[in-house]
């Protein structure tokens, strides 16, 4: 009959539409468990942050193609024409031409300490005519040159111990890290708002029972009344304060419906991606308001705040990169310093047969090695770069400590809160429970002529106070709890959630 109650009154409000009274309308009932696990399944924020972690796992794979090698190749055919020398007097000779092939190929790349390597390989091809002694075109043929040879090149002073490859590298993996502690604080947030959304709709539904209560005890005095003027042991004014009462209830009635409806979509919205499908929907929570005793340590909370709240870990991770930044900027402050050298055969040889022939006999090796000094003049950029990371530093540092001190006040705000709620709790059970009392004593006050029904309907009103209070102070007790875990980073490990990472 309640439930029929309350659809009733929706739909004369017009909170819920005429479905509501047919097959269209169904009733969902949910656990706070089952709430939960639909906003990790469908929330909109969580699905949203659960992509940056992929988007940053992209970037460190981005950042390691640095190390890739890269095959390049060429050909190319060039045409010289040389005219001979000539006497005016005598004659000109025919001039020299030349065709030649060039065809060159290799792998390139860079080792992750540093290190680049060459491996290169060519073949040259020449033909062409020129004169003889006697003033006549002879074609001189072809020829082969082929070589084959390694190049190598150490940084021994800036980009030595760490250069722009690694710096990236190291830090898009603490940026994996930030944006995956991102996604933990994204769920944790979104699980604190179904806890709280959750117990809000408790407690909608709940006052929406006080106030069917206090609606109920309006109309049981106003008849009451009605009875006492009809007979004349009553004045009429006693009668129009009843039904003022009674009218006041109902405007109560209509409010608590109006906030029940506006708790459900509350919650609807925290754990669906699809609105129309919960439109008709009535969600019953199946759990009730309890206030259970918790043991506060503060010190405790503030271990776990200061260690495992994924904002401060997020603030540490960031100050590991500013050391890799340093550290790569302070490299950059020494000169350049390169050892280099090579090896490599060649080889000669009218067919390509022999000319590739000769590269494996070591017929004609060549070798080079030496150092290149490179030392710039001023370096105003490297040094003032690596001047702007160390103050970058110190400001994230001062973040850091800034952050653990408005950690800290927050836990004990929370803890204090909890506290606060539970003893609300008590008092306003208490409160309750007099209140009820004063209502019967001075109903039976009324009934033998010794009290007023202005008083008895001041109690009443009171009495409404005191149950909405009572629910209002449990409500609030777990929502302090859900507030505690979450500025204590204990959410996850409250639900016994684990996030996995790829």
């Amino acid at each position: 009959m309640r439930r029929k109650f309350i659809v009733l009154s929706l739909s004369i409000l017009g909170i819920l539409p005429v479905f509501a009274q047919d097959n269209n309308f169904t009733t969902n009932q949910l656990s706070l468990a089952d709430c939960i696990s639909l906003a990790l399944e469908h929330n909109f924020d969580v699905q949203i942050a659960k992509i940056n972690p992929e988007i940053s796992r992209y970037s460190l794979n981005m950042a390691y193609a640095s190390y890739e090698p890269s095959f390049y190749f060429s050909a190319q055919q060039s045409y010289n024409k040389m005219e001979g020398s000539s006497d005016i007097s005598t004659y000109t000779p025919p001039p020299n031409e030349t065709w030649r092939e060039a065809f060159q190929s290799g792998i390139s790349g860079l080792a992750p300490w540093g290190l680049r390597y060459d491996l290169s390989g060519s073949v040259n091809r020449s033909s062409g005519t020129r004169p003889d002694m006697f003033g006549n075109i002879v074609d001189r043929g072809f020829e082969y040159n082929s070589d084959a040879a390694i190049t190598l090149s150490q940084p021994l002073l800036k980009n030595f111990w760490i250069d722009q490859p690694r710096m990236t590298i190291q830090v898009n993996k603490r940026n994996l890290k930030i944006s995956q502690l991102a996604f933990q604080q994204q769920v944790m947030t979104t699980i604190t708002s179904v806890e709280q959304a959750y117990y809000d709709l408790i407690y909608a539904m709940e006052n929406v029972k006080v106030q069917e209560k206090a609606l109920q005890l309006a109309e049981e005095l106003l008849a009451e009344n009605k009875k006492r003027v009809q007979v004349g042991a009553m004045a009429p004014l006693d009668e129009k304060q009843a039904e003022s009462q009674v009218a006041s209830s109902k405007a109560s009635l209509l409010i608590s419906l109006q906030t029940l409806s506006n708790q459900q979509n509350a919650l609807k919205k925290l754990i669906s991606e699809e609105f129309l499908k919960w439109k008709n929907v009535f969600i019953q929570p199946t759990e009730q308001l309890n206030a259970i005793p918790m043991a506060f340590s503060l010190t405790d909370s503030w271990n776990k705040g200061l260690t495992q709240r994924p904002d401060i870990v997020q603030m540490r991770t960031e100050l590991e990169k500013r050391d890799i930044q340093i550290k790569y900027y302070k490299n950059q402050l020494f000169p350049q310093l390169d050892l280099r050298g090579s090896y490599g055969r060649s080889g000669v040889d009218r067919t390509l047969g022999g000319a590739l022939d000769d590269i494996n006999v070591e017929r004609d090796p060549h070798f080079s090695y030496g150092i290149v000094l490179n030392i710039p003049l001023g370096n105003t950029t490297a040094r003032n770069n690596y001047k702007s990371a160390r103050a970058q530093r110190q400001q994230y540092l001062l973040q850091l400590k800034q952050l653990e001190q408005n950690i800290m006040v927050a836990i004990d705000d929370a803890i204090k809160q909890a506290q606060t709620s539970l003893q609300r709790v008590e008092a306003t059970k208490q409160a309750r429970e007099y209140a009820e009392a004063a209502l019967k004593a001075e109903q039976k006050k009324l009934e033998s002529g010794k009290s007023t029904s202005f008083v008895v309907l001041q109690l009443q009103r009171d009495l409404t106070s005191a149950r909405s209070e009572e629910i209002r102070a449990l409500a609030d007790y777990n929502k302090a709890l859900a507030q505690l875990s979450l500025v204590e980073g204990s959410t996850l490990e409250r639900h016994n959630i684990k996030l996995d990472f790829k």
